[in-house]
């Protein structure tokens, strides 16, 4: 049982060290999933560009960007056009290992299809989540 509460206390501890860059980045990546009243841009300052699509072509996504448990980017290319995901429900440990995998039979990637978080070195298969529309962003400068 103590070892319990200290490795509660140090987590803790950890987690009220983060610098204030570290603070400020979290915060805007937590703002990253929620949408202006106005519907055309997200609290990190992503613009939205078009509607929602349900399924994109994997030929049109060259990278991809976890923000949170909750958000990723897909960026389309050079420059700063994206499509955004935001997930419904967190996916567990997605924001802290900023790395998933995926299966389509199709070239395309789409809203039903499923993620698996790769956790660790040893690149174990963590939680699976289903991916949300993907909508069409200008990424905020940074």
């Amino acid at each position: 049982m103590r070892a319990v509460l200290v490795l509660g206390s140090a987590a803790l501890l950890a987690g009220c060290m983060a610098t204030p860059e570290q603070q400020a980045r979290a915060e805007r990546n937590e703002a990253a999933a929620v949408l202006a009243a106005d519907g055309q841009s997200f609290g990190d300052g992503a613009r939205v560009t078009g509607p929602a699509r349900t399924c994109v072509p994997l030929q049109n996504v060259r990278n991809s960007r976890v923000l949170s448990d909750r958000v990723i980017d897909f960026t389309r290319g050079a420059g700063r056009q994206a499509y955004r995901v935001v997930l419904n429900q967190p996916c567990p440990q997605l924001g802290f290992e900023q790395r998933f995998t995926y299966g389509t039979s199709l070239t395309q990637l789409c809203a039903q299809d499923i993620i698996t978080v790769l956790q660790g070195p040893q690149v174990m298969r963590g939680a699976s989540c289903g991916l949300a529309p993907f909508v069409p962003i200008e990424l905020p400068f940074r």
